[in-house]
């Protein structure tokens, strides 16, 4: 069995990893499935310290989790797709502008 440190761990740097990809990339996709990795990233040491105390808590935090990352998904891919046909870039330097 792993133990929960090394879950912690490997938690934390998958989390590091695509903090450091969202603030160095550019491209709001690859900004945007950093967040996404993020998310997972904090699931699995909620599934990790779930496990490590017996309970359902971690799941059940984890399924709610899932949940808002799948609508945030839908709704920030539309608001990408509806950039890029206006704009036509994803290049985050190039928006500057909040308005249509």
């Amino acid at each position: 069995m792993v133990q929960l440190s090394w879950l912690m761990a490997l938690s934390g740097v998958i989390f590091v990893i695509w903090v450091a990809g969202f603030i160095i990339r550019r491209n709001i996709l690859v900004m945007f499935m950093s967040i996404e990795l993020m998310l997972n990233a904090v699931n699995l040491a909620f599934i990790s310290l779930g496990s490590r105390l017996g309970t359902m808590d971690g799941q059940a935090i984890v399924f709610f989790v899932m949940t808002v990352a799948a609508a945030e998904a839908a709704v920030g891919l539309a608001i990408i797709i509806s950039i890029f046909r206006s704009r036509e870039t994803v290049h985050a330097d190039d928006l500057t502008l909040l308005r249509w």
